[in-house]
């Protein structure tokens, strides 16, 4: 799972991206705000970790560039000043939440998993893939207009897929985003809720797949997916 860090202490930039790499992110730092939306302009991000105190653009300014792009990133800043005005101007600037520095790492590791779990500001509220649509505000899958029964659970990692198709996605990135974390959950979960969610399409009539790729991940299989306006057999 890809992370931006925007931080132009080398001292601290070096620190968080250790920390979350350790963590098992793919981490990308850099030093500005320039350099930030030139690396979100080339890639796709999970989160982003923003220093308000930036050279010549700060992370405030940042923010509004980000969501003038309609880039759905989930942000948060990092800043030492902690006035409930810079507060407010901060998550007004467009971002998810505000850490003030000086933060133990344990409890910003917390927050991007928080961060992770919600759905994006700005996201989509309905996804369609050939026959599938995801209406995220409704929380519900309908394959042709009709409704496929889902837990919870399954919608939220159908709508991952949704949201990424032909991309794949390592087991981590799917805990990560589904379960909120990989401690004391058995990869093998994975396995059951995506056997479960194959049988729910098929019966559904999606024409759609999800390809297991051995020893790296899913993804589904978008493009040989069904178009929305064939009708179902």
């Amino acid at each position: 799972m890809k992370l931006l860090v925007v931080e132009d202490d080398p001292e601290m930039g070096k620190l968080v991206e250790r920390g979350l790499a350790a963590e098992g992110y793919d981490v990308t730092l850099v030093t500005n705000g320039i350099d930030a939306l030139i690396a979100i302009g080339k890639s796709t991000f999970a989160a982003a970790a923003i220093d308000v105190m930036l050279p010549g653009m700060s992370g405030f300014e940042l923010c509004r560039h980000i969501r003038e792009a309609e880039n759905p990133v989930p942000i948060l800043l990092l800043t030492a000043r902690d006035a409930i005005e810079d507060r407010v101007h901060g998550l007004d600037s467009g971002a998810d939440d505000y850490l003030t520095k000086p933060f133990a790492f344990a409890e910003l590791a917390a927050r991007i998993r928080a961060l992770l779990r919600r759905e994006p500001t700005g996201s989509r509220p309905h996804v369609t893939v050939g026959r599938l649509t995801i209406d995220s505000h409704e929380h519900r899958a309908l394959v042709a207009g009709h409704e496929m029964p889902l837990s919870r659970r399954e919608f939220t990692l159908l709508r991952l897929f949704a949201t990424n198709p032909d991309k794949l996605l390592s087991r981590t990135e799917i805990l990560e985003t589904v379960w909120g974390g990989t401690e004391n959950i058995g990869q093998n979960v994975i396995d059951q809720y995506v056997s479960y969610l194959r049988k729910k399409l098929d019966m559904a009539g999606a024409g759609l797949s999800i390809v297991t790729e051995r020893g790296r991940g899913y993804r589904l299989d978008a493009k040989h997916a069904v178009n929305s306006e064939t009708s179902r057999p």
